[in-house]
């Protein structure tokens, strides 16, 4: 039997940085789960608690949850409905795929005030005569049934019949409750038939494949027995089957210390190097739930972790990672990563030095040209005084 454990659900309350304690919404679906325990201890915030696709057969241990407005217990082994009247602030109950035949155990419902919303679509109590009247005249703070709207007039029709329809459901139950008993005994007998059938089967493949193709009917036991074959199914694959690849970590960085760029989660992404900052455009999924979202801004790269795929991006100049800044559009999900430049202002000082230096050279040269007007006598360019000591050309 899979219990809940500490372990679980901090594994499941990575958005709330494992703190259970705080907690507001638990998911707990397809855990294989046999009983509710111990999260009316653990987490009294919850809100949401989702529990749905496992094979919880009792509602039970829910009372200190005041805060609770969503349970779903769709897909489980549940029989009856019990154990919910202390849960003040419920507000959405969802039971849908059960096997609820005692329909008068909502009846425990009736002091749930906020009670707006209640599935029972796909159990037995639903074929019983008269069946969605009579949960409107028991529950009349309830808005929805099995998804469609209760409206006033349903209400006023239904409460003048109440008993009635009561009395005609206490009997169907009644015949429910026996045919609920021959079904355990038939199962418990092609139980004792299929394992002897089995046993006689020296192949493990063999009788887990007689086991998938032995007829049965649709029951919280069968539902049992078919989890722990598949459990079984899934133990055999992990032992016999081939070795799944070693996941490697992705490298980071150069031996030398320099950052690589990496894409694994294969994004659309711009940079732009700006005079005094780098603009990082991340097109991440529109849909993608912010919480997926890790974002690192170093001195010399840029890290994105989408859903555990990393994305990396080498910076050629040093930025300062405590002023930048990250946003995200509502729209469009697009992620905007600024970091400033850490030497901007020399970068700002040199190019504005580099504007004058070109400004002074352009006057010079202007200057130079004003001057060298005309044509240029070049008989003064020797002194005449000492014309007498200069040899004669031979």
């Amino acid at each position: 039997m899979v219990r809940i454990t500490e372990e679980l659900v901090r594994k499941k309350s990575e958005h709330n940085e494992m703190l259970i304690s705080t907690l507001e919404e638990l998911s707990l679906h397809q855990e294989d789960i046999e009983r509710i325990e111990h999260l009316q201890n653990w987490c009294r915030d919850l809100k949401i608690l989702l529990l749905q696709s496992n094979l919880i057969s009792k509602i039970e241990n829910l009372n200190k949850l005041k805060r609770l407005e969503y349970l779903n217990l769709a897909l489980n082994n549940i029989e009856r409905i019990e154990n919910l009247q202390h849960l003040e602030s419920l507000n959405k109950l969802d039971l849908t795929l059960n096997f609820i035949g005692d329909l008068t155990s909502i009846e425990c419902l009736k002091d749930n005030y906020n009670l707006k919303t209640l599935i029972l679509t796909g159990n037995p109590c639903c074929d019983y005569p008269n069946y969605r009247e009579y949960v409107i005249a028991t529950l009349p703070q309830l808005e929805s049934l099995d998804c469609q709207e209760v409206t006033q007039t349903h209400k006023l029709q239904a409460k003048p019949h109440l008993k009635e329809y009561r009395s005609a459901i206490v009997q169907r139950q009644v015949v429910y409750a026996m045919q609920r008993d021959e079904q355990k005994i038939r199962f418990l007998q092609q139980k004792e038939e299929l394992e002897a059938k089995m046993s006689s089967i020296d192949d493990e493949s063999e009788r887990i494949k007689t086991f998938w193709d032995s007829k049965s009917e649709n029951c919280p036991e069968i539902r049992i027995e078919m989890a722990k074959y598949q459990k079984q199914c899934r133990q055999k694959e992990n032992c016999n089957g081939v070795d799944k690849p070693i996941k490697k970590n992705p490298t980071l960085f150069a031996p030398c210390g320099r950052p690589y760029n990496l894409n694994k989660p294969d994004l659309t992404f711009r940079l732009k190097d700006e005079t005094n900052e780098y603009i990082l455009e991340l097109d991440v999924y529109k849909y993608l739930e912010t919480s997926h979202l890790k974002v690192d801004v170093e001195i010399n790269y840029i890290r994105v972790v989408v859903k555990g795929k990393i994305f990396q991006i080498a910076l050629n100049e040093e930025v300062k990672p405590s002023e930048s800044i990250v946003q995200r559009s509502q729209i469009t999900g697009q992620l905007v990563i600024t970091a400033p430049k850490l030497n901007e202002n020399k970068l700002l000082s040199m190019k504005s030095e580099e504007k004058s230096l070109g400004i002074s050279n352009r006057k010079c040269a202007t200057r130079q040209k004003s001057t060298l007007k005309g044509t240029v006598d070049i008989k003064n360019i020797c002194n005449n005084a000492n014309n007498d000591e200069i040899p004669d050309l031979i």
